[in-house]
C-alpha cells in the first residue's frame, strides 16, 4: 500500500479506504454498499422532508379549526 500510494500522489490510509469500499462494493467483504449508503442517504432526506410537510400540514389544519372556532355564526 505505501508504495503504490506514493507512486500515486495519495496516503497509504487512502488507498487503503478505496480498496476496501471497492472489495464491498463487488461484495468480496461484507458491509453497506455505496448504493445502498446513497439509497439511505436519499430516503433519510425524504422522510426529513415529509416530516416537516406533516408538521406544516398539521400547524395549519390546527389554524384553520381555531379560526372555524372563533368564526361568528351566520344568522
Amino acid at each position: 500500500m505505501v508504495s503504490i500510494s506514493s507512486k500515486i500522489g495519495c496516503t497509504p490510509e487512502t488507498l487503503r479506504a478505496w480498496v476496501n469500499k471497492i472489495e464491498v462494493d463487488t461484495g468480496k467483504k461484507a458491509g453497506v454498499t455505496s448504493d445502498a449508503a446513497a439509497k439511505i442517504k436519499e430516503l433519510e432526506r425524504e422522510n426529513k422532508e415529509l416530516k416537516q410537510a406533516n408538521e406544516i400540514l398539521k400547524k395549519a389544519a390546527a389554524f384553520f379549526a381555531q379560526a372555524e372556532l372563533d368564526r361568528k355564526p351566520q344568522k
